[in-house]
């Protein structure tokens, strides 16, 4: 019988190579081959990110590789968006399955760097699965979590994510769009391309709210802005729009909370 192909997805942070954690470290020394997906010349930062924190953590005689492949390309204004999200899963499947496939020996140990934490907004965690279920490849895998942008932005900021006693909300800048929920005092939002916190910046309701926003958090290109919304919402929409100008891409993320 063959030998089990195993596959490590592994969290890394949110961009400083000292947020992985101890057994992330050792999940990378597990490694026989690295899975990265390309995005092209904006996101190189990206993979080196990625590369400077191979050469960080990874003993010198510990043998690895990397196996590159382009990523699908995704829909930035779907008509439909959940149907979207699925036609890019299954074609990141498609490749994750042939780098498996052709890139992977029989016993080796596949590794896969998650931004942040794999549990989060990411569907890593889905696509393997997906592809153990199917039967064709005698795959296993583990998830390794890792420090996420919402704990990176509470500690740049030197903040608690809640009040005494009050929940908070993690949701995405799509679904705040429909409204500040009802019920909730704070709220942390992800995969925000439209600055939606501008909605509620002149809203008398919703205007006094604190913001504490951050973009490429744990980088050298990091941006920390916060204060009352309507004080610091255009600052924090021109400053956004001038770094993803300026780096191609852009990873940010935003505490907003009612005023007490």
């Amino acid at each position: 019988m063959r030998k089990m192909k195993r596959i490590l997805i592994i969290g890394i942070g949110a961009g400083d190579p000292d947020y992985v954690t101890v057994q992330a470290v050792k999940a990378l020394n597990r490694v026989n081959v690295f899975f990265l997906m390309d995005k092209g010349p904006a996101k190189t930062k990206l993979r080196a990110l990625r590369e400077e924190i191979c050469r960080r953590h990874i003993a010198s005689g510990h043998k690895h590789r990397f196996v590159e492949a382009p990523s699908p390309p995704r829909d930035t204004a779907p008509a439909d968006y959940r149907a979207s999200v699925d036609e890019l899963n299954e074609a990141k499947q498609a490749v994750f399955e042939a780098m498996i496939r052709d890139a992977m020996k029989d016993g080796e140990t596949a590794g896969i760097l998650v931004w942040g934490d794999p549990m989060l907004y990411d569907s890593t965690i889905r696509n393997i699965e997906a592809i153990r279920a199917a039967g064709r490849h005698r795959i296993d895998y583990e998830v390794i979590p890792g420090i996420t942008a919402v704990q990176a932005l509470a500690a740049r900021h030197r903040i608690p994510l809640n009040r005494i006693a009050e929940p908070v909300l993690l949701t995405t800048g799509r679904k705040l769009a429909e409204g500040f929920p009802d019920g909730i005092d704070s709220a942390v939002v992800l995969l925000d391309g439209e600055d939606t916190f501008r909605r509620f910046a002149d809203s008398a309701v919703h205007g006094d709210m604190e913001i504490y926003w951050g973009a490429y958090l744990g980088t050298p290109d990091e941006i920390l802005i916060s204060g009352k919304l309507k004080d610091v919402a255009g600052d924090i929409h021109r400053r956004r729009a001038e770094a993803r100008q300026k780096h191609g891409w852009i990873m940010d993320t935003y505490l907003i909370r009612k005023k007490t």
